[in-house]
Protein backbone atom coordinates (compact mmCIF):
# COMPACT_ATOMS: atom_id res chain seq x y z
CA UNK A 1 0.00 0.00 0.00
CA UNK A 2 1.31 3.87 -1.16
CA UNK A 3 1.47 5.71 2.03
CA UNK A 4 -0.69 9.17 1.37
CA UNK A 5 -1.26 12.41 3.12
CA UNK A 6 -2.80 15.79 2.88
CA UNK A 7 -0.45 18.11 1.74
CA UNK A 8 -2.57 21.37 1.28
CA UNK A 9 -5.86 22.98 0.39
CA UNK A 10 -6.30 25.83 -1.35
CA UNK A 11 -9.03 28.56 -0.03
CA UNK A 12 -10.17 31.58 -1.62
CA UNK A 13 -9.69 34.67 1.31
CA UNK A 14 -10.02 38.54 0.78
CA UNK A 15 -6.84 39.27 1.86
CA UNK A 16 -4.18 36.56 2.14
CA UNK A 17 -1.84 38.05 3.55
CA UNK A 18 -3.79 39.10 6.24
CA UNK A 19 -5.25 35.70 6.79
CA UNK A 20 -1.95 34.33 7.06
CA UNK A 21 -1.42 36.38 9.33
CA UNK A 22 -4.01 35.33 11.69
CA UNK A 23 -3.11 31.52 11.07
CA UNK A 24 0.43 31.93 11.77
CA UNK A 25 -0.84 34.00 15.12
CA UNK A 26 -3.49 31.27 16.28
CA UNK A 27 -1.72 28.05 15.40
CA UNK A 28 2.01 28.76 15.35
CA UNK A 29 2.62 28.03 11.54
CA UNK A 30 4.84 30.02 9.22
CA UNK A 31 4.72 31.39 5.90
CA UNK A 32 6.43 28.79 2.93
CA UNK A 33 6.34 30.94 0.20
CA UNK A 34 3.90 33.88 -1.07
CA UNK A 35 3.62 35.27 -4.49
CA UNK A 36 1.72 36.31 -7.74
CA UNK A 37 -0.78 33.33 -8.59
CA UNK A 38 -3.42 32.21 -11.47
CA UNK A 39 -5.57 34.99 -12.99
CA UNK A 40 -3.22 37.75 -11.41
CA UNK A 41 -4.14 36.87 -8.06
CA UNK A 42 -2.17 36.16 -4.83
CA UNK A 43 -1.39 33.32 -3.20
CA UNK A 44 0.50 32.74 0.47
CA UNK A 45 1.45 29.30 1.60
CA UNK A 46 1.11 28.97 5.70
CA UNK A 47 1.06 26.45 7.85
CA UNK A 48 3.77 23.81 8.92
CA UNK A 49 6.86 22.19 7.39
CA UNK A 50 4.51 18.90 6.62
CA UNK A 51 1.61 20.56 5.60
CA UNK A 52 -0.24 24.05 4.70
CA UNK A 53 -3.57 26.12 3.89
CA UNK A 54 -2.94 28.00 0.32
CA UNK A 55 -4.65 31.46 0.68
CA UNK A 56 -5.56 32.65 -2.31
CA UNK A 57 -6.88 36.28 -4.01
CA UNK A 58 -8.12 37.24 -7.19
CA UNK A 59 -8.15 40.43 -5.54
CA UNK A 60 -12.28 41.24 -5.98
CA UNK A 61 -13.15 42.48 -2.93
CA UNK A 62 -16.59 43.13 -4.32
CA UNK A 63 -17.61 39.08 -4.83
CA UNK A 64 -19.71 37.32 -2.86
CA UNK A 65 -20.09 34.06 -0.66
CA UNK A 66 -22.64 31.33 -1.07
CA UNK A 67 -23.67 28.97 1.67
CA UNK A 68 -20.85 26.71 2.00
CA UNK A 69 -22.88 23.75 3.36
CA UNK A 70 -25.24 23.85 0.75
CA UNK A 71 -22.69 24.27 -2.49
CA UNK A 72 -22.07 20.62 -3.49
CA UNK A 73 -17.80 20.67 -3.41
CA UNK A 74 -17.52 23.40 -1.32
CA UNK A 75 -15.44 23.46 1.51
CA UNK A 76 -17.74 23.06 5.16
CA UNK A 77 -14.88 24.04 7.61
CA UNK A 78 -10.76 23.56 8.28
CA UNK A 79 -10.18 21.24 11.18
CA UNK A 80 -6.85 22.39 13.12
CA UNK A 81 -5.51 19.78 16.03
CA UNK A 82 -3.56 22.00 18.71
CA UNK A 83 -2.15 20.94 22.05
CA UNK A 84 -3.33 23.24 24.21
CA UNK A 85 -6.93 24.12 22.94
CA UNK A 86 -7.30 26.71 26.00
CA UNK A 87 -4.03 28.82 24.73
CA UNK A 88 -5.17 28.89 20.77
CA UNK A 89 -9.15 29.71 21.91
CA UNK A 90 -7.57 32.90 24.12
CA UNK A 91 -6.20 34.11 20.92
CA UNK A 92 -8.81 33.97 18.80
CA UNK A 93 -10.96 35.36 21.20
CA UNK A 94 -8.48 38.30 21.90
CA UNK A 95 -8.85 38.42 17.67
CA UNK A 96 -12.65 39.89 18.64
CA UNK A 97 -13.80 36.67 17.15
CA UNK A 98 -16.68 34.53 18.97
CA UNK A 99 -16.14 30.27 19.67
CA UNK A 100 -19.19 28.51 19.66
CA UNK A 101 -19.96 24.38 19.86
CA UNK A 102 -17.63 23.54 22.18
CA UNK A 103 -17.97 20.20 23.08
CA UNK A 104 -16.03 17.37 25.19
CA UNK A 105 -16.07 14.21 23.07
CA UNK A 106 -14.54 10.94 22.63
CA UNK A 107 -11.30 11.18 22.02
CA UNK A 108 -10.84 15.17 22.51
CA UNK A 109 -12.06 18.37 22.84
CA UNK A 110 -13.59 20.85 20.77
CA UNK A 111 -14.69 24.55 19.47
CA UNK A 112 -15.58 26.45 16.28
CA UNK A 113 -15.55 29.89 15.14
CA UNK A 114 -15.56 31.61 11.88
CA UNK A 115 -12.71 33.99 10.08
CA UNK A 116 -13.00 37.16 8.42
CA UNK A 117 -14.32 35.60 5.24
CA UNK A 118 -16.47 33.51 7.03
CA UNK A 119 -14.69 30.39 7.17
CA UNK A 120 -15.15 27.91 9.49
CA UNK A 121 -12.57 26.36 11.70
CA UNK A 122 -12.86 23.69 13.67
CA UNK A 123 -10.09 23.78 16.45
CA UNK A 124 -9.48 20.12 18.44
CA UNK A 125 -7.31 18.68 20.79
CA UNK A 126 -6.61 15.13 21.94
CA UNK A 127 -4.23 16.19 24.62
Amino acid sequence: MTKSFLEHVNITVSDPVATAGRLSDWFGWHVRWQGAARAGGTTVHVGTDDSYIAVYSLGNTNATKEDNYVTHGSLNHVGVVVDDLDAVEKKVLAGGYKTRNHADYEPGRRFYFDDDDGIEFEVVSYA
